[in-house]
């Protein structure tokens, strides 16, 4: 996604004019960074959204007050509920399904529908997307939701499952987190089926630069901002030449996670999505920062446990980042978790008490090496931890995205044609597994 041509695809259908073109780029106050613009009273989004934010608050406050069980149901996944407003009727599917995602990642359901349903309006992202599709972000752009098409939507709900079970056995996966799924159906209109998701780059106040990586070589360059212009430009595969992603410790379970994730979606035959990846510097005050074991461990705990429903981790708390109780120092930028040798000389002392601490370091040990095993690592404190990590000097946001477009006939035949147009050369349509492979491939020649 780049700077671009914005989408005329809104509910005004044909009746689209050169005029109504100039009101929308000539009428939008610019938002705090460009790139950006608020859907405000002379958008032609304005209508739509607000009808997004009434029906979506409805559709969250219907789960506040039916509390989602414990266990989910195969009733749960099919769930479609229709709620009548005054212009429109929105439908929500698998409503428990998503309520239970939104709940394993730490939020609540008033804080999510505060976000989505405040006053402030939301926020129009320009895209080229190919699909034509819309995208939005809520005021505090803390939220994506983005227009799809009903094969698009049909196909995520028919995974849904197999996606709840991948993110229940790997916690930590990258893969985007779809918090909701609806449909609008307006008089005289076309249903228009929408998704909500959680945005990778958040929270983007000192980010610096963004990318979309596919792992291939046509069409992938953007022409960046001028310099010393706040313009957001989505910058591509060859923007990133010559430039690593540092994670110094982290990187073997970056390079695992992404094996993980692309073996799934590979499994599901898809291609076309993309790793988004975003930095910026990390303060001083975040760089050799250490913990005690003590620590270590609760905060292991904080990332492997959530607080109900499938073990898919929250925000740490800030207040664990602080030293609950004298131990060994651990390099927090690792999850490899090694145990610096207090005395230096290779023993840890003989004495009963230091016996028993170190039958207990021992068991924690073991814990950690769990942990590892299962590819999970220490989260970070400030929200979003699932889609951040920090190297040495860079806090990073990654993500994988686009998960929608399967290996169908017409792609097999965009693979033919591109093989004839770009020859030698790498581009986007190939096969799953070749896609797959790919991609890893870059994150690692790209990563160190």
């Amino acid at each position: 996604m780049n700077q671009a041509e914005m989408e005329m695809s809104g509910p005004g259908g044909s009746r689209r004019t050169r005029t109504v073109k100039r009101r929308v780029w000539g009428g939008l106050r610019q938002w705090k960074l460009l790139g950006m613009f608020e859907i405000d009273q002379q958008h032609e989004f304005y209508s739509l959204t607000c009808m997004m934010k009434e029906g979506l608050s409805a559709a969250v406050q219907n789960t506040i007050d039916n509390p989602i069980p414990d266990e989910l149901s195969e009733d749960d996944y099919k769930l479609e509920v229709t709620q009548i407003h005054k212009d429109f009727r929105m439908e929500t599917f698998a409503g428990p399904v998503f309520a239970s995602l939104r709940r394993s990642l730490g939020m609540t359901e008033k804080e999510y529908q505060h976000s989505l349903s405040s006053e402030g309006c939301y926020l129009q992202f320009i895209s080229n997307s190919k699909s034509k599709a819309d995208f939005f972000l809520t005021n505090d752009k803390r939220f994506f939701l983005k227009t799809q098409n009903r094969r698009e939507v049909r196909f995520l709900l028919s995974n849904l499952r197999i996606y709840m079970e991948h993110l229940e056995k790997f916690p930590h996966s990258l893969l985007v987190k779809f918090l909701g799924v609806h449909r609008i159906k307006i008089p005289h209109r076309r249903k228009k089926y929408f998704i909500v998701m959680q945005s990778v780059f958040y929270p983007d106040e000192r980010i610096v630069a963004r990318y979309d990586i596919k792992g291939c070589e046509v069409s992938r360059w953007t022409d960046p901002a001028p310099e010393g212009s706040q313009v957001i430009v989505v910058l591509k595969d060859l923007n990133f030449e010559g430039q690593f992603i540092t994670l110094d410790h982290q990187r073997p379970w970056l390079l695992r996670q992404v094996e993980i994730d692309t073996a799934f979606l590979r499994a599901l035959n898809v291609l076309d999505y993309s790793l988004l990846l975003a930095h910026q510097p990390l303060h001083q005050d975040e760089r050799n920062h250490s913990l005690s074991f003590a620590t270590l461990i609760m905060r292991t705990k904080k990332s492997v446990n959530a607080v109900s429903g499938p073990a898919v981790p929250g925000a740490v708390p800030e207040e664990d980042s602080t030293v609950l109780a004298p131990g060994p120092e651990v390099d927090c930028g690792t999850s490899q978790g090694h145990v610096t040798d207090i005395h230096g000389d290779g023993s840890r002392g003989h004495s009963p008490e230091q016996g028993e601490r170190s039958s207990r370091a021992g068991a924690e040990s073991a814990e950690l090496r769990e942990f590892q095993a299962q590819n999970r690592r220490l989260l970070p404190n400030f929200k979003n931890p699932l889609h951040v990590i920090d190297g040495p000097e860079q806090r990073y946001f990654i993500g994988i995205i686009d998960i929608f477009t399967v290996y169908g006939f017409k792609k097999r035949l965009e693979h033919l044609w591109k093989r004839l147009r770009h020859p030698g050369q790498s581009f986007s349509t190939v096969s799953p597994p070749v896609y797959c492979q790919r991609l890893c491939q870059w994150v690692n020649d790209h990563s160190k």
